[in-house]
């Protein structure tokens, strides 16, 4: 068991695999527990989302289940290296990158489905 353990940890794209938990388990606390009401510390904050109420209730649901998705997503590419065979550095600025862009498509996404859902506002 350890050896499979040890080999795991030499494969796997640890950035990735971090982030993806991360993402996962942040999406879920925010699913059970949303922020109630509009506030500056807790949940997805932009001015946007912040305008009232319901948007507000709205974009916490809709980045919570984009942040789910690539949670799983990102956990998934954390195990390419078992697939292909890259060194521990192009692992992990892989990892990086991805992070980056997957936090940078859950704000475009959740942004134009604010826009699509309130086109009023």
């Amino acid at each position: 068991m350890e050896e499979i353990l040890n080999y795991l940890a030499e494969r796997i794209g640890i950035v990735s695999f971090l982030v993806g938990i991360i993402f996962t388990v942040t999406s879920i606390i925010m699913l059970r527990f949303p922020p109630k009401k509009i506030n500056y510390f807790y949940g997805y904050r932009t001015t946007s989302s912040m305008k009232n109420q319901e948007i507000w209730d709205f974009s916490q649901k809709y980045s919570a289940v984009k942040m789910f998705q690539i949670g799983l997503f990102l956990l998934a590419v954390s195990f390419i290296n078992l697939i292909v065979d890259i060194n521990q550095e192009q692992a992990t600025i892989l990892g990086i990158a991805l992070m980056i862009l997957a936090c940078i498509y859950m704000m475009i996404m959740t942004e134009k489905a604010i826009k699509m859902n309130f086109p009023n506002q």
